[in-house]
């Protein structure tokens, strides 16, 4: 089920993107899968993200940890760790 990001910060910067739709696997089933999915992508976001325990995310406009679900979600926010935007 296709899923829209939504990047803020110092993301959005190295990203070059403040959004996108992705499709991620169905393994992908929590926040922290989705990290890895999305550094697994190409070397703008493994360097983007690679301290994925400083990256803070909001699933359906909810903020949430790493082990919360996005699974039937439409959207997921991503925030780069305070001090970074």
């Amino acid at each position: 089920m296709p899923l829209d990001l939504l990047y803020f910060g110092a993301l959005r910067d190295r990203l070059g993107r403040d959004a996108e739709r992705v499709d991620p696997p169905s393994h992908v089933v929590t926040v922290g899968d989705l990290l890895g999915w999305l550094a697994g992508r190409d070397g703008a976001y493994r360097d983007a993200l690679a301290e994925p325990s400083r990256i803070h995310a909001a699933v359906e406009g909810q903020p949430t940890g790493h082990e919360g679900s996005i699974f039937g979600a439409r959207e997921v926010a991503l925030f780069p760790p305070p001090g970074a935007l």
